[in-house]
């Protein structure tokens, strides 16, 4: 049994200063999506959009870029970045999210369990894509979501990196390993996420119990990976990856006050803010 987090913690995030200018509030980088998850990414960017500077979103699927670029008429506070310049924002941010809507196979025809996955075109492509720039980039502050997980190997995780995975995309990549263990062995954050998440570094852990049942629907893991790296962008991983799980539950715990378990990711995504008011100040 581990330590509940203690929120009183969350008044250390950092907080703009009032004379701040562009730019200094930190800048992220988000990249993912593809044909089949169009949504993952940009729930991520709506949640770091909130809280930096700026948000740059990168897909090696072209329609995602199609669809982010209508999605601009409503959401302005991110840059659609050309698949062939992601290295140039990469270069640029301070922190780096990975992995939302990234596929693992592209048809359920296609055999993958445990032990019986066949790593199919869609697989390659994220295998590739996310070996390619945690290896290259090894110095950002990265945090590793979804479709990366289920794709790569761990000794690909750069130190002091953010990991996210259920207790599914755990096994796949860390097997029966202890977390803490997993944590110090691969020098990173691991958020393992479930109805008690538990956040380990190499140097303890904090378990997390708020929240409620509307967290196992659809995208509200990619809310949390958006509100994680955008603090990642001016925090330490622990804080930044512990702070973010427990503000992503208080924000569904106060939904849950107004409509129960009826919200989805975008209510989200829109109550983050207030909640993150409340707990910062």
């Amino acid at each position: 049994m581990f330590d509940e987090f203690d929120p009183a913690r969350i008044k250390k995030l950092y907080r703009p200063a009032h004379e701040s200018a562009g730019e200094d509030n930190g800048q992220v980088t988000i990249i993912g999506g593809s044909s089949l998850f169009h949504g993952a990414p940009l729930l991520a960017l709506k949640a770091a959009s909130r809280i930096v500077d700026m948000v740059f979103f990168a897909s090696p699927e072209p329609s995602v870029g199609r669809i982010a670029e209508q999605i601009k008429s409503t959401l302005s506070s991110f840059i659609w970045v050309p698949w062939e310049e992601t290295e140039e924002y990469i270069q640029k941010s301070d922190a780096v999210l990975i992995g939302p809507g990234f596929m693992r196979f592209r048809s359920e025809k296609v055999p993958h369990g445990e032990r019986s996955h066949v790593c199919d075109e869609a697989c390659r492509l994220t295998t590739d894509i996310t070996e390619k720039l945690l290896k290259k980039f090894p110095q950002k502050k990265w945090v590793i979501d979804a479709g990366s997980l289920q794709a790569m190997e761990a000794s690909w995780i750069p130190k002091g990196a953010i990991v996210t995975p259920n207790n599914k995309e755990y096994e796949l990549l860390f097997g029966k390993m202890d977390t803490q263990e997993a944590a110090a062995k691969y020098s990173c954050t691991i958020v393992r996420k479930g109805p008690k998440t538990v956040v380990c570094s190499k140097d303890g852990c904090v378990q997390i119990s708020n929240g409620n049942a509307g967290l196992t629907k659809g995208g509200t893991g990619d809310v949390l990976a958006g509100l994680t790296v955008a603090l990642f962008a001016k925090n330490d991983a622990f804080l930044s990856a512990s702070a973010a799980s427990y503000l992503a539950k208080a924000a569904a715990d106060k939904l849950y006050e107004k409509v129960g378990t009826n919200y989805n990711s975008d209510d989200l995504a829109q109550e983050l803010p207030e909640i993150l008011k409340k707990l910062s100040f």
